[in-house]
């Protein structure tokens, strides 16, 4: 029999759903060495942890904190305190444990016997909750690549008796231990085909991307940690209805839409899968695909929860995913700070922007705007600061045109952003333009006569 899992059919799923099982969240705490940042408070990790718990509606009857000297290679725990635990779990009647923490497959083999209920680690809840998320062809692809990839090493489980009967892959299910070496053949075969269906999705998000830059159309992406309020601002500059919630990973499948900027020009802006600490390695390969879109846009929009104390450490989390992509996040030319949730922190308290949008070449550090996407406060700014990026790069041309070549004059606007214009009383018209990315080539070859002004360039959109 092969347990291999297939996407599944939700068409019925409001009809299937059964009570969430009773659920204890155990978050272990060792205390960083010395020398490195102390990291995440326990109170926030515990925090997080059910709060990952509770996007795919289990019932949560506690989070706990449990401060460990070191990690033990069998159980993870102490003896002491996996007796602890199992008491608690008897106490409270609940039937599945979520450790916040990798664990090895020995490690969950073990503690289920000692606790005798089911056990899940961060890596296999994060799974969980995109298998839920993902509604495209695509998103299910890439969850079911980094869910079998997880799976294989897996094929120890012997807790069958917590089948799923709602959405997602059945993470929580696990497969048995008859036919393990063939299930892992059908595993390795079936990571196969995907990825040779994903290398099909890549291949076309590259054209749709060449596609883009020859028309010369720039994109945005957003990225940040998950519940910063990514989906919020997207709707909120595309008016548009993407699903967006209180609630970690609200967002899957990305999305994009255009926004007309206030130079008259538009931008594609992509909002994406949120980040999350710990972020499973599995999870950020399968997903390769579409993090290219963020990998190669023209501009990064940082939104952070400003509002959350943890913030600077949530902006860490985002930094270390991007390195993974080889984008650096203090890029000052390529990254902007949206500071979002301003609204939640009264006035006095609310942080400064630290950098001022620059129209005077590259800036020297990372743009910072203050917004609140929920309700509107710091929008225009943010797309002033959109504008001036995507501006900055592209050359400035000064085109002559003589009386005779006059008519050719309303070509210049279907060629980028005209900065100013001056109308002689001979009839010449001087103007200078700002090319859109994409359309150098089309331009010079319909005015040949233009020349690039660096001095001009420098000082770009001092008239914009």
């Amino acid at each position: 029999m092969n347990h291999t899992p297939e996407v599944p059919d939700r068409s019925g799923e409001g009809d299937l759903q059964r009570p969430p099982e009773r659920t204890l969240v155990i978050v272990p705490i060792v205390r960083a060495p010395k020398g490195e940042p102390p990291g995440r408070g326990s109170e926030a990790r515990v925090e997080e942890a059910v709060g990952l718990a509770a996007a795919i509606d289990l019932d949560v009857v506690e989070g706990i904190a449990v401060p460990l000297s070191t990690y033990r290679p069998g159980t993870l725990f102490g003896t002491g305190k996996v007796d602890e635990i199992a008491a608690k779990l008897a106490a409270e009647r609940a039937g599945l444990v979520i450790v916040d923490h990798p664990l090895s497959p020995v490690q969950q083999r073990n503690l289920e016997k000692a606790w005798k209920a089911k056990v899940i680690d961060r890596t296999g809840l994060i799974l969980e909750i995109f298998g839920e998320r993902a509604r495209t062809r695509e998103g299910r692809l890439q969850v079911e690549l980094a869910h079998l990839t997880y799976q294989k090493s897996r094929l120890v489980r012997s807790w069958t008796h917590l089948e799923r009967q709602r959405g997602g892959f059945g993470f929580l299910g696990g497969p048995g231990e008859t036919q393990i070496e063939a299930d892992r053949r059908a595993l390795s075969e079936r990571i196969e085909r995907i990825k040779t269906e994903l290398a099909s999705v890549a291949t076309r998000r590259r054209l749709q991307r060449r596609t883009r830059k020859r028309s010369g159309q720039s994109v945005v992406a957003l990225v940040g940690y998950t519940n910063a309020g990514k989906s919020t601002l997207f709707n909120a500059l595309t008016q548009s209805g993407v699903f967006a919630d209180n609630r970690l990973f609200a967002t899957l499948d990305p999305t994009l839409r255009k926004v007309e900027l206030p130079n008259g020009t538009s931008v594609i802006l992509s909002d994406t899968v949120g980040f999350v600490s710990s972020l499973p390695t599995s999870l950020v390969a399968a997903f390769r695909a579409t993090l290219e879109e963020v990998a190669e846009a023209d501009l990064i929009l940082h939104v952070r929860d400003i509002a959350d104390p943890d913030t600077e450490e949530q902006a860490r989390d985002v930094a270390a995913v991007l390195a993974e992509l080889s984008i650096d996040v203090d890029a000052p030319d390529r990254v902007i700070e949206v500071w979002n949730k301003i609204d939640l922190i009264p006035p006095d308290r609310r942080p400064p922007a630290q950098i001022a949008p620059t129209r005077t070449g590259s800036p020297a550090a990372p743009t910072v705007v203050s917004i609140s996407a929920l309700t509107g406060e710091g929008l225009d700014d943010l797309l002033a600061a959109i504008a001036d990026h995507i501006a900055m790069e592209r050359p400035i041309y000064r085109v002559e045109l003589t009386p005779e070549g006059a008519s050719r004059l309303h070509r210049l606007y279907q060629f980028g952003e005209v900065l100013d214009r001056e109308d002689r009383s001979d009839g010449t018209v001087i103007a200078h333009i700002r090319v859109a990315e994409g359309a150098n080539d089309r331009f010079r070859a319909a005015f040949p006569e233009a020349h690039v002004e660096e001095a001009r360039r420098e000082n770009a959109g001092a008239a914009a």
